[in-house]
């Protein structure tokens, strides 16, 4: 049996650009970067230079916190570069990759025998714990911790996202192995929540408590999801996987290799054939933006992640750690005249006064980055709770944070969000408020100062 979670709260943003169900092989990069900020907390330590070789698997860096955490090579080849910025801080550590790769051997383990402590140390040493986070603070789950629960959601419910029944097709094994690995780490469930009228490969795993979501976005968030089967109180700990890197998790347990495979989704209104391709954590997103439309120096913007998480990256960057989709869009350098002052037929809105989107409830929009509008003060509108689906108060949470009110921010929920939650409320937000940061920097608030 099933819970069926219904979410009625959020908004559906329909933008053209979709990529189609095609999957291409993404022309083979000759760089890879890791960069340590896509591992929000971790204070780097190096343990490669400048000409090393490497297998992929091997550790380019841990947490100076935590030196068991650590972080590999996604690729085998030479080390060329560790650009640093400013406080001598590093950057990326940019692998030139071997035309014939070669993976460091961890060993395969059966899953099924082993115990907490072996499956925890071989996810340690082989760097697939970066992929488990943990709420509170959204941060890289602390090895020491047993959670309550574990989290995966394999439903994307953001705009233009990758289609996870589709991209996971044929990972059965993969997904099985490292459910039932993770469902020794912890004295839950293992929740998994999928589509309630899609067909994931998730459904049919065993050893998991299976739920069912229909509803606009964020239904797709894992934190929505917490909020509705096991909210986050505090004292306790969640802990929370993508289902894609479930499958680098169960590969690296029956194959013993690390292999950072991704099936990115290349969207957006910008793209000539949007599509899927296979690739590799952090490659070249030139490599598969280019010969689809996108010009070199064109007026558009590049985005690893979708539209309203994702992170901007040069036409010479590269794919970040966690993203499965890279979005283009026009970028948003117009000036409207007095297009406050006209109804508007071609822009997503909640609101009725002078937009007209609810007439078509379907009509798929070509949207570019411009804001609409300019930062000012926050104005009290009830916007933010139409489209915030979690038991939370949004606008008073985002004030708290804002005025680093510890014991407020603890009473009204902030151990169990994450920015993402509040990517909506940012979209809506008349006074075009940076809600994503502003949650960032509480929880890093809080991490500090609770821990």
């Amino acid at each position: 049996m099933s819970n069926d979670i219904k979410i009625k709260k959020g908004l559906d943003i329909k933008l053209q650009g979709a990529a189609e169900k095609v999957t291409e092989n993404a022309i083979i990069s000759n760089f890879y970067s890791v960069r340590p900020d896509d591992f929000h907390s971790v204070t780097p330590k190096l343990v490669v230079k400048v000409g090393a070789k490497v297998k992929a698997g091997d550790v380019l860096f841990y947490n100076k916190a935590n030196e068991d955490v650590k972080f590999v090579s996604p690729v085998s080849g030479e080390i060329v570069e560790i650009p640093r910025g400013a406080k001598r801080k590093i950057l990326s550590v940019k692998i030139q990759a071997d035309k014939e790769q070669t993976f460091k051997d961890f060993g395969t383990l059966n899953v099924d025998s082993a115990n907490a402590d072996a499956i925890k140390s071989r996810l340690l040493e082989s760097g697939c714990w970066a992929f488990v986070k943990q709420r509170p603070y959204d941060v890289i789950a602390k090895p020491e911790v047993t959670p309550k629960a574990i989290f995966v959601s394999a439903y994307a419910s953001a705009p233009l996202a990758a289609d996870l029944d589709y991209v996971l097709q044929g990972k059965e094994a993969e997904l099985q192995a490292a459910v039932t690995a993770l469902g020794k780490l912890t004295n839950g469930k293992v929740h998994v929540s999928v589509a309630k009228n899609g067909n994931s490969p998730l459904a049919g795993l065993s050893g998991i408590t299976l739920n069912k979501v229909s509803g606009p976005h964020p239904s797709g968030n894992v934190g929505t999801q917490i909020n509705k089967i096991d909210p986050v109180n505090k004292g306790e700990t969640v802990w929370t996987v993508s289902a894609q890197d479930l499958v680098i998790i169960g590969e690296l347990l029956l194959t013993g290799k690390f292999s950072a495979k991704r099936t990115v989704a290349l969207a957006g209104s910008s793209v000539k054939k949007p599509r899927y391709f296979k690739t590799v954590i952090g490659s070249e997103v030139a490599t598969m933006v280019f010969d689809n439309g996108v010009e070199k120096g064109g007026n558009d913007r590049i985005i690893s992640g979708d539209v309203l998480t994702g992170l901007q990256v040069k036409a010479d960057g590269y794919l970040d750690y966690y993203s499965n989709i890279i979005t283009v869009i026009p970028e948003g350098d117009d000036y409207e005249f007095f297009g406050w002052n006209k109804p508007v037929f071609n822009k997503v809105s909640t609101s009725r006064a002078m937009t007209f989107s609810w007439l078509t409830p379907n009509k798929k929009y070509d949207l570019n980055t411009n804001t609409n509008g300019e930062h000012r003060n926050f104005v009290t509108t009830g916007t933010f709770e139409e489209v915030f689906p979690l038991d939370i108060y949004p606008m008073q949470i985002l004030k708290a944070c804002m005025y680093e009110d510890l014991d407020e921010m603890e009473a009204l929920g902030m151990y169990e969000v994450a920015p993402e939650d509040f990517a909506l409320t940012e979209f809506v937000c008349v006074s075009k408020q940076p809600h994503q940061d502003i949650i960032r920097k509480g929880l890093d608030l809080m991490l500090k100062e609770i821990g």
